[in-house]
């Protein structure tokens, strides 16, 4: 599971870095964030028919949500991570991981371990920087769904998740989202499915760290 996670770099490094075409920049001057958390609204990078576009999204694909007691309607569900493995059988990933991928700028992520209390840690790409920026493979849609107040509409993304490596196992045994190399961008975002797919594997262990830990450390600023 990823529930926490970081992007801290500035807006036009992530132009550069995504290939963001001209003039579909939407978030304007994007200030970092240091800590996002479902439906929260962070950048994402999509194919359209002008080209790469970069805009807020909120984290977490929402479906109907009643009370298992009541039978009223509650809040939504935010689905934030999709199983790679899942892509292509079930129901809430099929059409958009065939037609809906995107990049998810990131700069750090965090996973808990234990509870009363819990301890954080973020994890980051090594390399000269001291976060250096990155992208997750995430899908994106507008969600339709029931509220108690009606039906509501919202354009949101969901971050795609593998098996943990070596770096990420000790901490959370089952699961680490993926991470995708800057050359493999192009590949998610407009590639057929099977090429896709072949990207969604653990990032090397070797090329990754552990930045900050902590019993309170459920942000990861600037340094």
């Amino acid at each position: 599971m990823c529930n926490l996670y970081s992007n801290t770099t500035a807006a036009q490094a992530m132009r550069q870095m995504f290939d963001v075409t001209a003039g579909l920049d939407r978030t304007g001057n994007a200030e970092p964030l240091p800590a996002i958390f479902p439906k929260h609204m962070a950048p994402v990078v999509r194919l359209t028919e002008e080209g790469r576009e970069m805009l807020p999204l909120s984290w977490g694909f929402r479906t109907t949500n009643k009370s298992k007691k009541t039978g009223n309607l509650i809040m939504p569900s935010a689905w934030n991570n999709a199983r790679a493995d899942k892509l292509r059988s079930a129901g809430l990933w099929k059409d958009a991981f065939l037609n809906r991928r995107c990049l998810v700028p990131a700069s750090s992520f965090c996973e808990a371990k234990g509870r009363n209390p819990a301890t954080y840690h973020w994890f980051a790409l090594k390399g000269d920087d001291p976060r250096p920026p990155f992208a997750f493979a995430g899908m994106w849609t507008r969600s339709r769904y029931m509220t108690k107040d009606g039906p509501e509409e919202c354009e949101t993304y969901t971050i795609i998740t593998t098996t943990a490596n070596d770096v990420v196992r000790p901490v959370h045994p089952d699961r680490m989202p993926v991470i995708l190399k800057p050359g493999d961008h192009a590949t998610w975002l407009e590639a057929d499915a099977d090429a896709a797919f072949d990207l969604l594997e653990p990032y090397p262990a070797e090329e990754m760290h552990i930045v900050r830990s902590g019993e309170g450390e459920k942000s990861d600023p600037v340094d």
